[in-house]
Formats: structure tokens, C-alpha cells, sequence
């Protein structure tokens, strides 16, 4: 019980963006396995908001495992290309004073992905693209004060360091969303 409690603590401040937080996991060798947590939480979470978003969209008896899949799926690669896309970035056309590992990176941008975790709300009618969108935005501020910290980086290049693997990873979020025929039946019209 207690790992859990620490886990939850810790996705609390990641999502407030505490900053001695990522400075903290940067450097804790045993984060990792809490940050590929995280990546999985946040992407089960997406699989059952979207698997919801079909059963209330009617949009027939497959949808639930269609939505969970492809949720989990598109979310757990999205997240996996935004952390290999800024750590490409950061070491090396972007690349700072302070050398960072790969595992460090991904145990920063795991636990900036804690604001995916309300994706579980994408099920909601009519608002659901917007609980992605903005659980996104979150992730990216998140993200930005990671790598921050992780490449001790002005929080300018570590947006511009951060912005393209995101960019990619909200896209393939939003079009596994679209595409998929529940949620056209959640929009108006």
C-alpha cells in the first residue's frame, strides 16, 4: 500500500509541476518503474474513456474492445515517440550543457504524462475530444518543466525541445478519436 501511496504523491506533484520532482526522479534510478506505470495508467485510462465512448454512442457491441485497444495503443505509443523524439532533440541539434540518458528522460516524461490519467473522461458526450486536448495541454506544461529539469534547459528551448514529439503524440491521440465511429455520433448534427 505504501508504493502506491508514494506513486499517487508523486503523480500529484508531477501534475502540479513541482519542479524538485522531476529532479528528483532524474536522478532516482528506481523511477523508472514508476514512470512506465504511469505511461500505462495514462493510456488504460485512455482505452477505457474511449471504450465508454462507444458503448454511450451506440456504436454497437465491438466498440468496447475496439476503444480500449486502440485507447491503450495510440496512447502508449504516442507517449513512447514524444520521449525518443525529445530525447533525439535534446542531444543533439537542441543539446544543452548537462548530458542526459534516455532512461532519464523517460522517467521525467513518465511522470509528466500524470495528467493522462483524466483521460479516462474522453467517454463524456459531445466533450470528449476536449478532455484529450486539454489533459494534452497539461501533459506539455508538464513535459516543459521535465525536461527543464532534466536537461537544465530555459524553459523557452525546453518547450521547443518538447513541442514536436508532443505534437505527434496528441495527433495520433485525436485521430485514433475521430476515426473511430463512436464519437462522430457525440457531435452535434
Amino acid at each position: 500500500m505504501e508504493i502506491w501511496n508514494k506513486l499517487l504523491n508523486r503523480m500529484m506533484r508531477a501534475s502540479r509541476m513541482d519542479s524538485s520532482l522531476y529532479e528528483e526522479t532524474e536522478t532516482d534510478d528506481d523511477a523508472l518503474g514508476q514512470a512506465v506505470m504511469i505511461a500505462l495508467l495514462a493510456s488504460a485510462a485512455t482505452g477505457v474513456g474511449m471504450a465508454l465512448a462507444g458503448v454511450i454512442g451506440g456504436a454497437g457491441l465491438l466498440w468496447p474492445v475496439w476503444g480500449l485497444f486502440s485507447g491503450f495503443f495510440a496512447s502508449l505509443a504516442g507517449w513512447v515517440a514524444w520521449v525518443l523524439i525529445t530525447y533525439f532533440l535534446g542531444s543533439t541539434f537542441l543539446k544543452g550543457p548537462e548530458k542526459v540518458s534516455l532512461a532519464e528522460l523517460g522517467r521525467t516524461l513518465g511522470f509528466a504524462n500524470s495528467p493522462g490519467t483524466l483521460r479516462i473522461l474522453a467517454f463524456i458526450p459531445v466533450l470528449g475530444w476536449l478532455v484529450i486536448l486539454l489533459t494534452g495541454i497539461w501533459t506539455l506544461a508538464s513535459g516543459i518543466v521535465a525536461v527543464r529539469q532534466s536537461l537544465e534547459f530555459p524553459s523557452a528551448r525546453a518547450a521547443a525541445t518538447c513541442l514536436p514529439g508532443w505534437l505527434l503524440y496528441m495527433a495520433v491521440l485525436l485521430l485514433v478519436y475521430v476515426w473511430l465511429p463512436s464519437p462522430f455520433k457525440m457531435f452535434p448534427g
